[in-house]
């Protein structure tokens, strides 16, 4: 087992501050994350009974679907309270850091990395990780690895009634201008991709074939700002649906993947 290297404010904000668990399943932009991500990856999932390796998995909400899909999956993430919560997804469990993957060569025929890009600030962290993915994965395999949209927040504190405040304006301005969130008010410490810049950077790692999805499409603030507002869900309304319409609609069209909260990359090891 790995000794995890997270900084103390993420492993603050993560076991203090927010419930991850609830995150994909409490607010309809975060049903509509989960119901899509879903959506990409099963396109390109091999058959079950697959080996996957879920790096910074949390505390399992993709590992569970997953498994009752049929795939055995082992989770791996930096946060005590992820680990134990991930207990209960169906997968094994191990305390680790996605740079320092304690995995055997090409032993996994499918590597997700949905959530450690956007805690590594640093290019040469964010690489770590994704040739550690490389490293991993059975020649073939591929790789799934999520971004955070470097206009979510932009598009989030709009939807909260917040730019009007020159406090927020300057927040934001920097994540545009920097890519970075310092951590010290709202959300942790972050990196803020850019499409092309994620599928670069997958490609750097050695992967083949890669490509950028927007997971939640254009419209997803607009159900935080309907919930935000009226304090009501509106998972299962025809706002909802048409949301999610909206975001596979917006699959083909590359000038619409800026304004997704996530993005997906998918690449592939070459095979031998």
């Amino acid at each position: 087992m790995s000794t995890p290297e997270l900084a103390p404010e993420i492993a603050a904000f993560y076991s203090d501050t927010i419930t991850e668990a609830d995150r994909l399943t409490t607010s309809a932009d975060g049903h509509l994350e989960l119901i899509r991500t879903q959506e990409l990856l099963r396109r390109y999932l091999p058959p079950a009974p697959a080996r996957i390796l879920d790096v910074g998995g949390g505390p399992g909400v993709h590992a569970r679907w997953l498994t009752e899909d049929g795939y055995s999956v082992h989770l791996i993430d930096p946060v005590p309270r992820h680990i134990e919560q991930a207990k209960g997804a169906g997968c094994t469990v191990e305390l680790g850091d996605a740079r320092h993957l304690t995995a055997d060569d090409a032993s996994y025929d499918v590597v997700l990395v949905l959530g450690p890009l956007y805690h590594l600030i640093d290019d040469a962290d964010r690489h770590r990780a994704l040739t550690e993915a490389y490293r991993v994965v059975r020649p073939g395999g591929f790789v799934a690895a999520a971004g955070i949209n470097r206009y979510a927040s932009l598009f989030e504190h709009t939807a909260f009634a917040h730019l009007n405040n020159e406090h927020f304006q300057a927040s934001i301005g920097k994540i545009l201008a920097t890519a970075q969130h310092d951590g010290k008010r709202g959300f942790t410490q972050a990196y803020f991709h850019r499409g092309e810049a994620l599928r670069e950077e997958v490609s750097a790692a050695g992967f083949a074939d890669s490509a950028v999805f927007g997971i939640e499409g254009p419209t997803w603030a607009l159900l935080k700002a309907v919930e935000q507002h009226t304090g009501e869900s509106v998972v299962i309304t025809d706002l909802f649906e048409s949301a999610l319409a909206a975001a596979r609609m917006a699959e083909p069209y590359p000038e619409l993947l800026a304004a997704s909260s996530h993005l997906l990359a998918v690449g592939r090891r070459p095979a031998a």
